[in-house]
């Protein structure tokens, strides 16, 4: 972990700080979250700290312990899972592995105590018990409603999936060993208490999960106890452990993760290959073949790495004067695995176009702009040999709420393509509160009343 803020010392190697020094009394602090918009929610959520002081100093560099005394927000995080909504889960079909998790760190390990096929909540609080494991919920966005209400705005708000798990655990028991993990952590404290171990990661902003030995990892830079309604952040690579003291019933907490693989190192590996596409379409050099039998050495030539590095030299050339960005996966990615809108009732708005029919004079507004992204590449059904690009509309509508960050289920991609010859017009329903059909950046009318009717049918405009 990054060194917290404080004043210079004497350079000597301090102990755990005191929960005291980092406590913040959220005056008039809310009683719920603000849902009018991404941002507002997330502000809400870190409140008293505003947006700009968390990503200035916080975001990607410390953890950020926030505790608060206000009762109503207490209540309201009870509210979003509890120990008792367990029994009513397990009757709706939930299974090992899948959807719960049973386990207890013994001697540094964790050990996994799941049973094969449906749990039963009558075994599931026997382990809890007798044994006392905890219990982890996997995604309970896909059932709880709240939940799936505050990470839909995350997602908006961060533009990365936002997963989240929950951890129920007995008095005087710890279910994980010291780990780091490879997301943007922020903690909340639903029911009892938790004490935790914060230290300095081995791995700084890690790309992977590692568990790591207690002997390694030194004295904890960090030590609290968090009390329904307080929140932690740290960033990935920050190593923890966390345990419920003795002689409380249990606690309960929701980790709400996010910027899993979503780096500067990770866009260019996404970029790149497009880059590299278009300029070998039109650079001879880009196009010549490797030596022969350069894919037989053992190591790469001298000659192979100066002609690689011109090509870098090149790309970034090219990137300077480019505005373009084509993605290959992330933006697909990203709208194919979020959450869909939050809704009440059967969702009918995000599958079913209403309102007027888009006509020539008729004037158009995006709608769930956070949920559409637009891309640019290689058609991905040549109808010849030829690949052209095309312009490609990916949402988040119609995905189902149910298999959110499930991971192994089948997922389809939603949404529209056209040809490049589409992408200014879009470019202007994009950048507009409001146009004109009539005034799309088409050569003939019939193409832009084709274009609105398309993207009005798919429920990503309406007719004002």
């Amino acid at each position: 972990m990054s060194k917290k803020a404080k004043p210079a010392g004497t350079g000597k190697e301090e102990g755990p700080v005191p929960c005291k020094q980092l406590k913040m009394e959220a005056a008039g602090g809310p009683s719920a979250l603000n849902f009018n918009s991404p941002s507002g929610l997330f502000e809400s959520l870190i409140s008293p700290i505003k947006t700009e002081t968390f990503f200035k100093e916080f975001w990607e560099q410390k953890p950020l312990l926030i505790q608060r005394d206000d009762p109503a927000l207490a209540t309201y995080y009870q509210s979003l899972f509890k120990l008792s909504d367990l029994k009513s889960l397990c009757s709706r079909g939930v299974y090992y592995g899948r959807d719960v998790n049973v386990c207890r760190c013994v001697n540094g390990k964790k050990k996994v105590l799941n049973k094969d096929g449906k749990v039963h909540f009558l075994q599931l609080r026997k382990d809890f018990d007798q044994k006392r494991a905890t219990i982890q919920f996997h995604q309970p966005q896909r059932f709880k409603a709240e939940l799936w209400r505050i990470q839909e705005k995350l997602e908006c708000y961060f533009g990365s999936l936002v997963g989240s798990n929950v951890y129920i655990t007995p008095s005087g028991s710890q279910g994980l060993p010291p780990h780091y993990d490879d997301v943007e952590v922020f903690i909340l404290q639903l029911e009892g208490e938790k004490h935790w171990r914060l230290y300095h990661p081995t791995v700084p902003l890690a790309r992977e999960y590692s568990v790591e030995a207690e002997d390694r990892i030194g004295r904890p830079a960090q030590e609290f106890t968090l009390k329904p309604g307080d929140l932690l952040y740290f960033p990935r690579g920050t190593i923890h452990q966390a345990d419920t003291p003795p002689g409380l019933a249990y606690s309960t907490h929701i980790t709400i993760s996010t910027y899993q693989n979503n780096s500067w190192g990770d866009f260019l590996l996404d970029t790149i290959s497009g880059l590299v596409f278009d300029t070998a379409k039109e650079d001879t050099e880009f196009r010549a073949g490797i030596p022969r039998q350069l894919l037989l050495q053992v190591e790469t030539t001298a000659v192979a790495t100066r002609k690689l590095s011109g090509f870098l030299r090149t790309l970034a050339d090219r990137l300077e004067g480019t505005h373009e960005l084509p993605s290959a996966d992330m933006k697909k990615d990203f709208a194919m695995n979020r959450l869909p809108p939050y809704y009440v009732g059967d969702g009918a708005e995000l599958s079913t176009p209403g309102g007027q029919l888009p006509r020539l004079d008729s004037v158009v507004r995006l709608q769930f702009k956070d949920h559409i992204v637009l891309t640019v590449g290689p058609d991905q059904n040549p109808s010849d040999e030829t690949q052209e690009k095309m312009v490609y509309i990916y949402h988040s509508l119609k995905n189902r709420r149910e298999i959110h960050m499930m991971g192994n289920e089948e997922i389809e991609s939603h949404g529209l393509r056209f040809p490049l010859s589409h992408l200014d017009a879009l470019k202007q329903i994009w950048n507009s509160s409001a146009v004109s059909v009539k005034d799309l950046k088409l050569p003939t009318d019939e193409e832009k009343e084709s274009l609105a009717l398309s993207l009005w049918t798919e429920c990503v405009i309406r007719v004002l």
